[in-house]
């Protein structure tokens, strides 16, 4: 039995922004455990990806493949750039929310059932 409430959002864009913020907090509290200071534009990168992925987790929304894209690049790079760190968690959150964007691609293609 599946819920139907369910059935409107997408759960691997919704696993993909829990990550970034996870990641994003993980990041920051790391960085000031070392007495730093973090890249503000790490944060904000991960901050950005993370929202447009929270907006792909709603399937009807408009321009959602793009916006789970956008996510995927960010994430993606900003994963492989922090690799030796916080970064292997980040490239999964960009992998997720790429299958997310090609996922939606073949959910329009298809005919609804019924």
């Amino acid at each position: 039995m599946t819920l139907r409430w369910w059935n409107g959002w997408d759960p691997a864009a919704a696993a993909a922004a829990a990550i970034a913020a996870v990641m994003m907090v993980l990041y920051l509290v790391l960085i000031g455990r070392q007495g730093g200071e973090p890249a503000w534009w790490f944060v904000v990168g991960l901050a950005a990806a993370g929202l447009l992925s929270v907006y792909g987790i709603v399937r009807a929304a408009p321009k959602r493949r793009v916006a789970l894209a956008a996510s995927a690049v960010l994430l993606l790079g900003l994963g492989l750039l922090g690799l030796l760190s916080v970064g292997l968690p980040i490239v999964g959150a960009g992998v997720l929310a790429l299958v997310a964007a090609v996922r939606g691609r073949s959910e329009r293609t298809r005919l609804p059932a019924g």
